[in-house]
């Protein structure tokens, strides 16, 4: 008799934003005449640059024409791609990597879904809590958890992320074999300084863990103090594997690129009693389950690091920072604290009292007709707390930041 993985049904009811999703949805069949302004999933609102679109024109052309055509790529990505992230975003800080230790991909969102593949499913996992939901959901499905109880799934190792201490996680209190690790931070806008990372690239070193570092969101950092890379971090290489996209850095959530940084000096041990380079392994994973970006996203991509095309997508970025401070601006107005937005596209805030953060979610849509994300959703730890993005166009966000202000509590 054919089963299932008995590991999906320890998930817990929907993806969260398909269960906000479905609430918007019954609410505008219900009030078809009223206009809801969505503050909630991290979507972009503005298009691909000028520079980018231009890039990916030209490689259309190219793929038109039989001496420029193009069929399957490099798994790992074309050189040029590779090369322009390596000068771009390391070599330029000082980050001595190499072109072979970088991977293109689809999406950030997908490698740090897959990258756990390469562990055992013994493997001890520390995440913190409010946290991604995909982290902890690809750990359940691949087996390392217990059942989920009082808001927790048994075998995880939670870092609570809280007022108390600037929602940066702790270090755990016992071994953990994996970390995740969210800098700037999805969903609380919170960001780890060189101090705070110091402390957990020293703490793998000592314990022989991994960190899988996810700094999608690096080009919202403004602070000197907040690094760009855990790179920058003196010893990070032999412990940490480095998720980037292009989605909120150049508008390709809808065009699809990303790129995971695995470096060779990062190796763990196997059951032979040696050890094994993650790098190669990740290779390994890729060329059998993954056929490569397209070429003319690649050529996209490229552009985001030409003159131009940095400069229009830090224009773009400036944008949605203006947004948040719009935002957050609004919520002082309406007497409600919040964090976040100054390092990152999100707003964390704190709900009103006498509101749980589904409460919040339900007075936000029905009274101000704005959708917002319930920091519940993220973990226990999120309870009371509720998610805000500064994607939309400004006009929008203008207009929801006004109707949130005038709410009564």
């Amino acid at each position: 008799m054919t089963t299932i993985n008995n590991n999906y049904l320890k998930l817990q009811g929907s993806y969260l934003f398909s269960t906000v999703a479905k609430r918007v949805a019954a609410f505008k069949a219900a009030n078809p005449t009223e206009t809801v302004i969505s503050l909630g999933i991290g979507d972009v609102s503005r298009p691909l640059v000028p520079a980018v679109v231009e890039a990916m024109h030209k490689a259309v052309d190219e793929m038109g024409e039989a001496a420029t055509f193009r069929g399957y790529g490099p798994e790992q990505g074309y050189s040029f791609l590779r090369e322009a992230v390596l000068k771009g975003d390391y070599l330029s800080r000082g980050i001595n990597l190499s072109a072979d230790e970088i991977f293109i991909s689809d999406g950030a969102k997908s490698d740090v879904a897959n990258f756990q593949e390469l562990f055992s499913s013994e493997s001890k996992v520390a995440l913190q809590n409010p946290v991604y939901p995909v982290y902890l959901d690809t750990n359940v499905m691949a087996g390392r958890t217990g059942a989920f109880e009082n808001g927790r799934y048994g075998g995880i190792v939670y870092l609570p992320c809280v007022e108390a201490n600037n929602f940066a996680p702790e270090l755990p209190k016992e071994h953990a074999d994996i970390v995740y690790l969210c800098s700037p931070n999805n969903p609380t806008g919170s960001a780890l300084t060189r101090a705070e990372l110091k402390k957990w690239v020293d703490w793998a070193l000592e314990h022989n863990s991994v960190i899988l570092f996810d700094s999608a969101y690096e080009a919202f950092i403004s602070d000197d103090d907040i690094p760009h890379s855990i790179y920058e971090i003196e010893g990070a290489e032999k412990v940490a594997v480095e998720f980037r996209s292009f989605s909120k850095t150049a508008g390709f959530t809808g065009t699809r690129c990303a790129y995971t940084v695995v470096p060779k000096a990062l190796e763990i041990s196997d059951v032979r009693g040696g050890k094994a380079s993650l790098n190669a392994l990740w290779l390994r994973r890729q060329t059998t389950k993954f056929n490569g970006v397209p070429y003319i996203v690649q050529r996209g991509a490229e552009a985001v690091y030409s003159p131009e095309g940095f400069k229009q997508t830090r224009e773009v970025i400036a944008g949605y920072k203006e947004n948040a401070r719009v935002i957050l601006d609004a919520l002082k107005n309406a007497g409600i604290t919040a964090y976040g937005g100054d390092n990152a596209p999100y707003i964390w805030l704190k709900t009103p009292a006498g509101l749980d953060s589904w409460g919040f979610f339900d007075k936000l849509l029905t009274e101000a007709r704005v959708v917002g994300t319930p920091g519940v959703g993220f973990g226990s730890c999120g309870e009371g707390f509720f998610r805000l993005t500064s994607f939309n166009t400004p006009e929008l966000t203008r207009e929801a930041a006004a109707r949130v202000a005038a709410l009564k509590f």
